[in-house]
């Protein structure tokens, strides 16, 4: 997996204000909001790329079942924000193939083969493009809501 480079700058005032508000729940309340609002960026480019490879022949829609979730992390200042295939890695002797099939977009655990490939099938990536081709996007997204809503808290100050 490659990994993403990115550069910010302009951080010396971010933490001045940051220490101003004091209140490390709200700060990270504000940067699970600007998270949660850039990755949608990334949420609707993966939309759009399942909407071009999904067949029309079938009931079962992959862009329908794509969300974006807050995910868990042990360390308590960090914050992480996914975004996948709604119920698309759940697919074993176990699972309940009625409550996957009651998604949305319907039971789209295949997604992974088209994403992936198979050794009968070349890759079709949809959503690691989503992401790679918006980095820029999601980035400046989450720096302009985060410093909005952090504008905002000091506001009430």
């Amino acid at each position: 997996m490659a990994g993403v480079e990115v550069e910010i700058t302009g951080l010396d005032d971010v933490v001045n204000r940051l220490q101003r508000l004091a209140n490390p729940r709200r700060t990270k309340s504000i940067a699970r909001k600007a998270a949660r609002q850039a990755m949608n960026i990334v949420r609707d480019a993966a939309r759009n790329n399942a909407k071009a490879i999904d067949d029309p022949e079938t009931s079962e829609k992959i862009f329908k079942n794509i969300k974006v979730s807050a995910g868990k992390t042990r360390n308590p200042n960090e914050i992480v924000m996914r975004v996948g295939v709604d119920g698309g890695a759940s697919m074993n002797k176990y699972s309940d193939r009625n409550a996957l099939a009651a998604k949305s977009g319907g039971n789209t655990t295949y997604w992974r083969y088209l994403e992936f490939g198979t050794s009968e099938m070349p890759a079709t990536p949809f959503m690691r493009p989503a992401l790679a081709n918006n980095i820029q996007q999601v980035t400046n997204k989450f720096s302009e809501v985060f410093n909005a809503e952090l504008d905002k808290e000091l506001a009430n100050l």
